[in-house]
């Protein structure tokens, strides 16, 4: 297994960037499947690999895992198109894609290329496997903080607004039909003949308050015509439940890697 911190100058993010990247380089041959793994609201790239076994995991599986840094984004595009910010939606369901499928031997296969993501990254991972539904074929919604669209918008300013980070959607009725919303690309895809779903698995911890938002999207995802698995279990919004459900998500990925 090889373990590497990658740095480039991101054209979306107009600045530098990190990334970490995990390969399965001893015990499989490439072109390997590849899950862009995304962290939590006031985390980084490394809080995956600090926090949960997804080294072992991934090596065990033939798994390249990409784990770049979403600051505190919620992966969205900034509202104010000439500042300096840049772009955290396109980052990750474009650009990062892009320039690690130069870098590394990953497959440019759609239904070998995957997006998860705990809390903000379930938010992250279900909004941008939505937009760039053509690149992934399969994504992962771990606790998603997906509750900023689907929960009344008092509770939403109040006890889902834990650093000020709904204001990266801007005015919720005003932003609530565009691609802020994953609903409003739920429909996108449901109505375009030219799209198709990505696969969804989706869970959440029944100690979690944010598992009413969680059955919520799933059941809109399966209305829609999406095939989604939907799991809970006992657990609140943390690393022990994640560690386990990232378990749960490999196993559900179904790979079929060729060994050296």
């Amino acid at each position: 297994m090889a373990l590497l911190q990658t740095e480039f100058r991101s054209e979306t993010l107009k600045r530098a960037v990190l990334f970490n990247v995990i390969l399965p380089i001893e015990k499989f041959k490439p072109p390997y499947p590849t899950l862009y793994l995304l962290h939590g609201l006031t985390d980084n790239m490394n809080g995956w690999l600090h926090n949960t076994r997804i080294k072992m995991w991934a090596e065990n599986c033939g798994l390249a895992v990409v784990m770049p840094s979403g600051e505190n984004s919620f992966y969205l595009d900034v509202l104010v198109k000439d500042g300096c910010l840049g772009d955290f939606g396109e980052y990750v369901g474009r650009e990062l894609v892009d320039v690690t499928r130069e870098m590394f031997p990953l497959s440019r296969k759609r239904e070998d290329t995957f997006i998860c993501g705990l809390s903000m990254g379930g938010f992250g991972a279900c909004r941008n496997g939505l937009k760039y539904c053509d690149t992934f074929g399969k994504v992962g919604v771990l606790s998603g903080a997906v509750h900023i669209y689907e929960s009344p918008e008092e509770w939403v300013e109040t006890e889902g607004n834990t650093i000020g980070e709904v204001r990266n959607f801007g005015v919720l009725e005003e932003t609530r039909g565009t691609d802020r919303n994953p609903r409003f690309l739920i429909q996108q895809i449901k109505n375009d003949p030219q799209k198709s779903f990505p696969d969804f698995y989706v869970a959440c911890g029944l100690q979690d308050q944010l598992i009413t938002a969680n059955r919520s999207i799933a059941e809109a995802l399966k209305e829609a015509g999406a095939n989604v698995t939907y799991e809970e279990g006992p657990g609140v919004h943390d690393f022990i439940f994640w560690d386990t459900y990232i378990q749960h998500v490999l196993k559900w990925l179904d790979l079929h890697t060729e060994a050296k």
